[in-house]
């Protein structure tokens, strides 16, 4: 079997998931079992030695479930509610499964400032680096809570490729409802084929991706994932893109036995991560 991903050199990972990926599509509920199986992949991947770090959409829709609302808020004020809620849900459903498996998780919210602020940015690469020694699993949302406009990074895949390049991983998987990048729409075009691997990010590729989500409750979509697969690569990490379907897709990932995409690392030297965050 080819390798596509050099795997035995992986020593840190980021993984991202997305909040349809977490949730029940008819009732916005948290799906506990894919929950508690994503947490036993990222302990089992812990246990083999590499390090780990989870960014996990889901706050703002957590929260609207437990508040009773129907619909995903569209006011900065009904979303930081539902945020503040869900945000405390969620990360007590996270310690739990983590302490069944016997280890820790931490929370950490940031917001752009983290990033544009030097002296911010580097205390936060020496919080994760200490948490990464201690053994602990960091679990990275956006600080919807109090994020504005001006300081909101938009969407989690452009958080978790900006969080990748912070602590220097050397993969990143984005989890989605898709298998990767397609040649065109496949939910419209039964003929069109998977990407298998990306060794260079052309502009004909975001021709090929979508603006939209098909979910009520996520924010991103594949053109969020190839600026995410573009801020990864650039800073020396390869990137999947696979389906959360099934979350066992991760330990499958290390065996390099996967349908998904494959993005290439190709690092840009003199890489910033400031170049990467828009004004």
């Amino acid at each position: 079997m080819s390798e596509r991903i050099d795997v035995k050199n992986v020593k840190r990972v980021v993984i991202k998931i997305g909040s349809s990926s977490l949730t029940h599509a008819k009732t916005g509920g948290v799906d506990f079992l894919k929950l508690e199986r994503l947490v036993r992949e990222l302990c089992n991947l812990s246990n083999s030695g590499i390090e780990v770090c989870l960014v996990s959409s889901g706050a703002i829709a957590v929260g609207r479930k437990v508040l009773g609302l129907k619909e995903r808020p569209d006011n900065l004020a009904s979303k930081q509610a539902c945020a503040a809620v869900g945000q405390a849900s969620l990360m007590m459903s996270y310690q739990k499964l983590f302490g069944e498996y016997h280890h820790v998780a931490a929370q950490v919210l940031m917001t752009k400032n983290n990033l544009v602020d030097d002296d911010s940015r580097i205390n936060a690469e020496n919080t994760f680096d200490r948490l990464f020694d201690m053994g602990v699993v960091p679990i990275v949302n956006e600080n919807d809570t109090v994020s504005t406009y001006e300081i909101q990074f938009g969407d989690n895949d452009t958080l978790s490729a900006l969080v990748s390049a912070m602590v220097g991983a050397d993969l990143l998987i984005l989890l989605s409802d898709i298998d990767g990048l397609y040649t065109d729409d496949p939910n419209v075009n039964k003929d069109a084929v998977l990407i298998k691997d990306v060794f260079e990010i052309k502009e004909d590729y975001f021709s090929l991706a979508k603006s939209s989500t098909g979910s009520d409750v996520g924010t991103g979509g594949m053109a969020t994932k190839l600026k995410a697969a573009r801020i990864a690569t650039s800073a020396g990490a390869d990137m999947v893109i696979a389906n959360a379907e099934d979350v066992g897709v991760i330990h499958k990932i290390f065996e390099n036995d996967f349908e998904g995409t494959v993005f290439h690392r190709n690092r840009e030297e003199g890489f910033y991560i400031k170049d990467y965050l828009e004004d």
